[in-house]
């Protein structure tokens, strides 16, 4: 039998030492690599989904499961978990701000308004995918950022165009909060049946083309003109009533001041109220041929 004596002395001396180096490194990678799928199976055996998530269970291609929040164990190799994001997700068209998280637009929507003007209306969206549906979006789309290319940012982009033809270029702006609240509710009712939740839609601006902006700008500038003309002309109305009213009462003042004296002498009263307002000082000079007592002293 060889004995391993016999094969330390048989080998060379000089390469026996690198022998054992060679044995000995062969034999570490040998418990590496056993370590490594030690470890592999051990930690991939578990994991954690973390609250705004929902996982979905795949054993061998096959889709198994939703895997609510919260600490799971699997089968290494066989099984795998996917992460699927079930919390809020903002979708940006407006080019004006930079709000959102997965998508900033630079852009707004461009559509056309009932009479062909050209719009762009920059809109915000903020929606969730129901977490009961996670398991279908995957078998579809694989991840949410697919599903929502490819879904939720075209109904977006048909309802709000569809939905400002129906209004006038002037309409969009004086009925704005009802174009929003018809897109909102449209929007609610689509994404439902996409297995979306949405939580929020804002309108944030519109904008018209130069030439159009410009006459909606110089009808608002006639009408605030006219406006200010008929304002004037009323007052100018208000101030010929006031002055034919003083005027009417001016004419009643007298007519009864007329009256008056005539009901209580005529002449008579007059002079009476001459005297009672005479100083009693005859005047220095006279004017040739009046009379300078304007008290009548003969008797009657």
């Amino acid at each position: 039998m060889f004995k391993r004596e016999d094969w330390v002395t048989t080998m060379p001396k000089d390469s026996y030492g690198d022998n054992v180096y060679k044995f000995k490194t062969g034999k570490a990678i040998g418990y590496s690599i056993v370590l490594l799928v030690l470890l592999t199976f051990i930690f991939g055996s578990f994991g954690i989904v973390s609250p705004g998530e929902r996982g979905v269970r795949v054993r061998l291609g096959v889709i198994k499961k939703i895997v609510e929040p919260g600490f799971y164990v699997k089968m290494p190799i066989i099984e795998a978990v996917h992460i699927m994001e079930v919390k809020t997700r903002t979708i940006n068209y407006d080019k004006s701000g930079d709000v959102g998280d997965e998508k900033n637009s630079v852009d707004n929507l461009f559509g056309a308004s009932r009479d062909l003007q050209d719009v762009a209306i920059g809109v915000v969206v903020n929606y969730h995918i129901s977490p009961s549906k996670v398991d279908a979006i995957y078998a579809q789309y694989n991840s949410v950022a697919n599903y929502e290319s490819n879904v939720i940012e075209p109904v977006i982009r048909e309802i709000v165009k569809s939905t400002s033809a129906q209004y006038t270029a002037e309409e969009l702006v004086t009925k704005r909060a009802e174009f929003g609240d018809k897109v909102n509710q449209t929007l609610i009712e689509r994404f439902a049946s996409k297995d979306a939740i949405l939580e929020r839609f804002s309108v944030t601006n519109f904008e018209f083309s130069k030439a159009f902006s410009q006459s909606i700008e110089n009808k608002v500038t006639n009408i605030q003109n006219a406006e200010a003309a008929r304002n004037k002309l009323e007052q100018i109305k208000f101030e010929a009533q006031q002055t034919i009213e003083s005027a009417k009462a001016q004419a009643e003042a007298i007519s009864i001041q007329a009256t008056a004296i005539s009901s209580q002498g005529g002449a008579d009263y007059v002079s009476l109220q001459g005297i009672l307002r005479w100083d009693g000082k005859l005047p220095t000079t006279m004017v040739p041929g009046s009379s300078v007592p304007f008290i009548n002293l003969s008797p009657k």
